[in-house]
């Protein structure tokens, strides 16, 4: 049995799933999946509630799903007045 085995045999569950939580939040962040990411840290958060690395992760990851819907808010009509341009000068 490695070390690790045995480090990971005198944790607490709630400590096993925190990790769990977490690790898949941060990978879900290295993707750019920020709406799972923040629901992985708030997962987290259900383990060591008021916890500061997962409360301020889950923050962080909603800053990114608002930086991201102001950008899709902004594209889509500019896309759409394109395609009606297009449509137009076509007919």
């Amino acid at each position: 049995m490695s070390n690790h085995d045995t480090l990971e045999e005198s944790l607490s569950h709630e400590e096993l799933k925190y990790r769990e939580h977490t690790q898949r939040g941060a990978d879900f962040c290295k993707i750019d999946l920020f709406r799972s990411a923040r629901e992985e840290f708030k997962a987290a958060l259900k383990y060591k509630p008021g916890d500061d690395f997962a409360t301020a992760k889950a923050i962080e990851c909603q800053g990114f799903i608002n930086r991201d819907r102001k950008k899709v808010l902004i594209l889509v009509p500019i896309v759409l007045v394109i395609i009606t341009a297009v449509i137009f000068l076509n007919l």
